[in-house]
């Protein structure tokens, strides 16, 4: 028991002068000779002096930028809303009587006209049913011969007094009949006829027929829901399209006064698909979502446009005229709201609140806050800051500006998106 005791305190001696010589060791070969310079303060003063000299440097230099010009020009106004296109007529073409189909006339995609033949029908159980019409007709018809030849006989015999009235008004009143059921007869054929004009089943307009439904040999009842085929009309067709409740009297005060245009636009592009014009604005306000529909009309004759297919439409309202226009760049905003930086005289920025109308295609329209001719920044601006003194280096016209490109722009103020239009 001893032994033991022994050797676990000699092993703890072991242990603890081991860490002494390691830990003392590795303290000298860190600790900085007398000599030696202190680095961390060295670095630091120098660091300091440089700061001191940049900004020096810093105050006397002009921040460079890029400017243009507030000029007037005439500006369309658009409002911008979500559509769909649909064709301008659809028609789902079903039968109009039951029976197997022994024919289908069409191809699928073929652009058909008005009185195409699609499909036929079995006309077999429909054209017996015409002829056993015809017979019937046949048969009275020589009914109402033979009673008006009674007729005729018993007028002059009851004129003789030999026939009593009795029996000359029963004849009477016999031809009357058989007349009645010929006109009958007349109203069965046309009936019959039109059923076996239903089995040739025609294209009630003109357009393009999609993927057929139903295939040759199958039986179809004029209560199927399916159809044989869905005809579009592609020429012309319309863009449904929605707008904010806020626009709708502005619309209606513009659709009193002329014909508004309608551009159909691309999702993921600029580049229009169309150009058509406003057709009918909707009755209602959808209270779910606040918006109401309009309809605009396209020709499409090279058909850009397609049934189902998403597109922005761009309804013109007005065009300004003389409107105060800048580059959608020129346009900042802060927490303040929108602002630019305008070129003074003595070349110095100065930030100025400005009321944008509308941001398209680059431009953005100005409502307040410059006039024409002024100066304001287009790149350059993310060293700006009210009062500093700015360098214009604008590029020649065969160059383009790299002032942005090689840095980042702070984060604010943030520059407004030329796709957004602000109110």
């Amino acid at each position: 028991m001893r032994k033991i005791r022994f050797i676990l305190l000699l092993a703890g001696l072991v242990v603890i002068g081991g860490s002494w010589l390691f830990f003392g060791r590795q303290h000298q070969s860190q600790a900085p000779s007398a000599g030696a310079p202190r680095i961390g303060q060295g670095q630091h003063a120098g660091a300091g002096g440089g700061g001191r000299r940049a900004g020096a440097q810093g105050g006397n230099n002009a921040v460079p930028v890029v400017t243009g010009s507030v000029q007037k020009k005439d500006v369309q106004i658009f409002l911008d809303g979500i559509g769909t296109v649909q064709a301008y007529n659809m028609v789902t073409i079903r039968a109009r009587v039951d029976g197997q189909i022994q024919q289908i006339a069409f191809t699928e995609g073929q652009d058909v006209k008005q009185g195409d033949l699609l499909a036929v029908i079995d006309p077999r159980p429909y054209q017996a049913a015409l002829d056993q019409a015809i017979g019937k007709k046949a048969q009275d018809v020589a009914q109402l011969a033979n009673a008006r030849t009674v007729f005729q006989r018993y007028s002059e015999l009851l004129a003789k007094k030999v026939l009593d009235q009795q029996t000359y008004d029963t004849q009477k009143y016999q031809v009357d009949q058989f007349e009645a059921a010929i006109k009958t007869d007349d109203a069965n054929i046309e009936s019959a006829q039109v059923q076996l004009d239903y089995t040739r089943v025609t294209a009630p307009i003109d357009g393009r027929v999609g993927v057929r439904l139903v295939d040759v040999g199958n039986i179809v009842h004029a209560t199927d829901t399916t159809g044989i085929v869905v005809i579009n009309q592609l020429h012309p067709i319309s863009v449904l399209f929605t707008l904010p409740q806020q626009q709708l009297q502005k619309v209606n005060e513009e659709v009193g006064k002329r014909t508004l245009k309608v551009l159909a636009v691309g999702r993921n592009d600029s580049k229009p698909l169309g150009e058509g014009s406003l057709a009918v604005v909707d009755n209602q306000i959808d209270p779910q979502t606040g918006t109401f529909k309009l309809k605009a009309t396209f020709q499409n004759e090279e058909l850009t446009l397609w049934p189902g297919q998403f597109v922005n439409a761009r309804l013109l309202v007005r065009v300004q005229k003389d409107g105060l226009v800048v580059p959608a760049s020129v346009v900042q905003r802060g927490p303040q709201g929108t602002f630019a930086y305008v070129i003074n005289q003595n070349k110095t920025a100065q930030m100025r609140p400005i009321k944008v109308g509308q941001v398209d295609g680059g431009s953005a329209l100005i409502e307040d806050g410059l006039k024409e001719g002024e100066q304001v920044v287009v790149d350059g601006y993310f060293r700006l800051q009210p009062g500093a003194q700015v360098d214009i280096t604008n590029p020649q016209p065969n160059q383009s500006p790299t002032i942005g490109k090689e840095q980042p722009r702070a984060a604010a103020p943030m520059s407004a998106s030329a796709s957004v239009s602000a109110s």
